[in-house]
């Protein structure tokens, strides 16, 4: 994986989020929203998962469960989900995702390199193709000198992984909410470059 430019085992970090929408009503680049976008997202994912014989598992801090749920919505998706974990305390990320302990000490949970470990992790103990991560700061105060907004979404595969850092802003529901949308974008768009 790549952080700002270095290389540091195999998942590269993108820019900072862009645009998107949330979820419940969640005010997002100034418009009111309701699920259908995150539905939607959901729904490619799982749709193109299907298409390619191919499973997923998530693993959740700051969503408590939210992409997962996005997920099972989806109609037909038995095939394809094959579980998540929310990890929300940070030892948690240790003893059920595996992420290292030292790693965790070192860089804290909000971190592209805990993120990484956290997709990797959950791939490989739910026996999955694909694994789906989230972790950041919702908010309403900084975590660890880490401001609300900071969070990273994080995706690993059959060919290696990426994290990506966003910048959401302030707001609760919102972080969150934007969190699950780019989680789902990010693995859309791995997923179609695995493709070509």
């Amino acid at each position: 994986m790549s952080v700002d430019g270095d290389e540091v085992g195999g998942a590269g970090v993108g820019g900072p989020g862009v645009g998107g929408a949330g979820v419940n009503g969640a005010e997002v680049d100034g418009a009111e929203v309701d699920g259908a976008e995150v539905g939607s997202a959901a729904a490619a994912v799982v749709h193109r998962l299907a298409e390619r014989h191919e499973t997923l598992a998530t693993v959740e801090s700051l969503t408590g469960g939210s992409l997962a749920a996005s997920i099972v919505n989806i109609a037909g998706v038995s095939g394809v989900y094959r579980g998540g974990l929310v990890v929300y305390a940070t030892e948690l990320k240790a003893t059920l995702a595996g992420v290292p302990d030292d790693l965790l000490s070192e860089r804290g949970p909000v971190d592209p390199e805990v993120a990484a470990a956290l997709a990797e992790g959950g791939r490989q103990r739910c026996g999955a193709d694909w694994g789906l991560a989230t972790t950041g700061v919702a908010g309403p105060e900084p975590q660890d000198g880490k401001p609300v907004g900071l969070v990273y979404v994080a995706v690993a595969g059959p060919n290696g992984g990426e994290v990506r850092q966003l910048d959401l802003g302030n707001g609760r529901d919102h972080v969150r909410a934007e969190a699950v949308v780019e989680a789902l974008r990010l693995l859309a768009e791995r997923l179609a470059a695995a493709t070509s």
